[in-house]
C-alpha cells in the first residue's frame, strides 16, 4: 500500500468523529441551555441527592462535542437511576458556537473545578463522581492531581479517555514532517495540540503515576477505537484502577470511538456499576435492554 493511502485511514476516523459529535449540534434549534436539559431531569439544581446515591454526577464531554450532545442518552440513564445529574460546557474557543473542548486543557480543568464547586454548593453534598468521554474521561486527572479536586471527588469514570494521548494510528508521528502543522495546532486547536501522545501537557499529566490516592478509577475502552490509538493507551495504572474492554463483556460490541461515549448501553451498565459498586451487577450482551 502507497503510504499516503495509510494516512487516509486515520485522517477519515478523526473526520467522521467529528462530524458524528457535530451533527446534533449543527441542526439544532437553539444553543443548548441548562433549561433544556434540566426540562429531562438533568442540570436540575433543586435535586437532592438520595441515601442511595448520595453523591451528584457531573458528566464531561469530549472533544468537540458540547454538554447536551454527549450525554442525550447517559444522563437520562443515570436520572432514571435515581442520580442527581450535571453537565459542563468547557473549553470554548472565541467565536466557535457549540463545539468546545478546544481549549488549553489545563484551563478546561479550572472550568471543572468551578462547575464541580458549584454542584457541591447546590446539592449539599461532600464530594461527586465524574464520568468523562474521550478529553473528558482524561481531563478530570488534571484536576484532581494539580487543582485540589482528589478532596471533592469520589470516582472518576472515563469512556475511551485519552489517558496518554493519542497516535491517531501513527498520523501524529508524521506533524514534524510538515513544517508549521504543530505551531497551527497549538495556535488554533490547544486541546487537541495537548492530546498527542508526548505531548508537555500530557508528560507533565503522567509523571509520578496516573493515579491520586483516595480516587477510584475505572476506564472502559473499546478494541475499535480509531481516535484514541492503541486503545490500551486508555488504561490507568495503580491503585483503585479498574480497566474494562466492552468486548471482554460482550464480544459482539462493535463501538467505536463515538458510539461508546454516546449510545453505548453495555459502556453505561459499566458506568452505573462503578458509581455504584456496592450493588453492581455483571455486565454482558444483555445489558442493552436494562
Amino acid at each position: 500500500m502507497l503510504p499516503w493511502k495509510r494516512w487516509l485511514r486515520p485522517l477519515a476516523a478523526l473526520a467522521l468523529t467529528a462530524a458524528a459529535v457535530l451533527t446534533p449540534a449543527a441542526t439544532a434549534s437553539a444553543a443548548p441551555t441548562a433549561q433544556a436539559t434540566a426540562s429531562s431531569g438533568w442540570n436540575d439544581y433543586s435535586c437532592k441527592p438520595s441515601a442511595a446515591h448520595p453523591r451528584p454526577v457531573v458528566l464531561v464531554h469530549g472533544t468537540f462535542a458540547n454538554s447536551v450532545d454527549n450525554w442525550l442518552v447517559l444522563a437520562p440513564y443515570l436520572v432514571n437511576r435515581g442520580y442527581c445529574v450535571f453537565s459542563l460546557d468547557y473549553g470554548q474557543l472565541p467565536g466557535v458556537p457549540l463545539i468546545h473542548g478546544l481549549g488549553p486543557i489545563d484551563k478546561s480543568a479550572e472550568q471543572l473545578r468551578d462547575f464541580v464547586d458549584k454542584v457541591l454548593a447546590a446539592t449539599g453534598a461532600p464530594e461527586a463522581d465524574l464520568v468523562g468521554h474521550s478529553q473528558g474521561g482524561m481531563m478530570p486527572r488534571h484536576y484532581l492531581k494539580f487543582l485540589g479536586g482528589a478532596d471533592k471527588v469520589n470516582a472518576l469514570v472515563g469512556i475511551a479517555p485519552d489517558n496518554h494521548g493519542t497516535t491517531l494510528l501513527g498520523l501524529t508521528k508524521l506533524l514534524p514532517h510538515f513544517p508549521g502543522a504543530e505551531k497551527f495546532l497549538n495556535d488554533k486547536t490547544p486541546a487537541l495540540a495537548d492530546q498527542i501522545a508526548g505531548s508537555p501537557f500530557l508528560t507533565r499529566l503522567n509523571e509520578g503515576g496516573d493515579t491520586v490516592p483516595g480516587v477510584q478509577y475505572t476506564v472502559i475502552a473499546t478494541r475499535y477505537d480509531q481516535v484514541v490509538t492503541p486503545y490500551r493507551s486508555q488504561y490507568l495504572d495503580g491503585p483503585n484502577v479498574r480497566n474494562v474492554l466492552v468486548q471482554d463483556l460482550c464480544p459482539v460490541n462493535i463501538s467505536e470511538h463515538v458510539a461508546i461515549g454516546t449510545i453505548d448501553r453495555i459502556a453505561f451498565h459499566e458506568v452505573a456499576n462503578a458509581l455504584d459498586p456496592a450493588n453492581a451487577t455483571p455486565t454482558n450482551c444483555g445489558s442493552v435492554i436494562n
